[in-house]
């Protein structure tokens, strides 16, 4: 059997930032599961960033079926987490299973990716003190009030957590995470 990674999200996830992970991952042999709040289909959005407005624009995305509830994630049979962005964040944040498991990560020092909105959820769980962390420009606030150093960049590494602005860097972002998965397997 495959080591398994789990992707947490929820409704309003960037169908972007869910899809690109959840494939490449697959790609290089992972099992991968969407955690979410509840067991049942969600329904993604498209972000895009347009001239002259100040933020990105929201369009309705795909719909993906959650294969677990976060109440029923035990994060030991994972050896990794991803945590996409869009506004599931927002909400998810306030997800007491959700931050056990992104504490369970920072406590035993596996893999963690988070983008976009996601470093939202890892400043809610307690996690990004003392960390850099990329995010969406605007969270770079969220990011140093929960004690973290914000770094504006795509793949930003710092130890076991890779993060990244948004979707425009899942290239950036998924190779710097595919070698701290590597690392990992090595020192395991």
């Amino acid at each position: 059997m495959s080591d398994k990674i789990l992707i947490l999200t929820g409704d309003a996830a960037e169908t972007l930032e869910v899809f690109y992970p959840y494939h490449r991952l697959q790609e290089a042999g992972y099992e991968v599961h969407i955690g979410a709040p509840e067991k049942r289909k969600l329904q993604f959005v498209v972000h895009d960033f347009v001239d002259s407005f100040d933020t990105y624009t929201e369009k309705p995305g795909h719909t993906w079926d959650a294969d677990i509830a976060f109440a029923d994630v035990d994060p030991a049979d994972y050896v990794a987490i991803v945590v996409p962005g869009g506004r599931a964040p927002e909400y998810i944040r306030n997800n007491a299973d959700a931050k056990r498991i992104v504490q369970h990560f920072f406590a035993a020092n596996e893999p963690v990716a988070a983008t976009c909105h996601g470093p939202l959820l890892l400043a809610a769980a307690g996690v990004l003190q003392g960390r850099t962390s990329s995010a969406y420009p605007e969270l770079a606030i969220d990011v140093e009030l929960a004690g973290g150093v914000f770094e504006n960049g795509g793949g930003v590494v710092d130890g076991n957590l890779v993060s990244a602005r948004a979707w425009p860097d899942n290239g950036t972002w998924m190779k710097a995470f595919l070698e701290v998965l590597e690392g990992a397997k090595v020192t395991a």
